[in-house]
């Protein structure tokens, strides 16, 4: 078990989120559902946790009812390899939820999502002040990251 494991809180589903997004990534499972006669608000709720992996790291979805819910002071930051990376996750997270600036978004849980191709990073990180400008302000003005915009704006096209 890691040392720090992100806990997110759902209404009533954690394991459906859980097998989503295990679903999504590589090196991804469900560790263990614990169930809990009667667990929560609702008579009928009896997932109570959820222990999952994505991509090696492990997360804990628990089910605690309509009290609390997620906000983008949080998000799950996505290291994309390429352009079919970032296309990918952006449609499967974004379906049912809400697409936003600058590469984010919420999941149809209310989960957000920081879906970044590597590429991004380091044309920002460009030792050019110039250059990482033009790339800052081309992606500032998308939804979701386009890799051969942000090449444009680098050469300055």
């Amino acid at each position: 078990m890691s040392k720090i494991t992100p806990y997110l809180w759902f209404d009533s589903q954690a394991e459906e989120a859980a097998g989503f997004y295990v679903s999504l990534f590589k090196n991804s499972k469900i560790l263990n559902v614990t169930r809990v006669e009667n667990s929560g608000p609702q008579e009928d709720m009896t997932v109570a946790v959820v222990n999952f992996e994505l991509d090696g790291r492990e997360f804990t979805a628990f089910n605690g009812g309509p009290f609390f819910k997620f906000n983008e002071a949080i998000s799950l930051n996505v290291d994309c390899a390429d352009q079919a990376e970032v296309d990918r996750l952006w449609e499967q997270l974004s379906a049912g939820g809400e697409v936003q600036q600058c590469g984010w978004l919420k999941d149809r849980f209310g989960l957000s999502w920081q879906i970044v191709p590597s590429r991004l990073v380091e044309l920002m990180q460009d030792p050019d002040p110039v250059k990482a400008g033009r790339v800052t302000h081309a992606m500032l003005q998308m939804i979701k990251i386009d890799i051969e915009e942000l090449e444009k704006a680098y050469r300055g096209d």
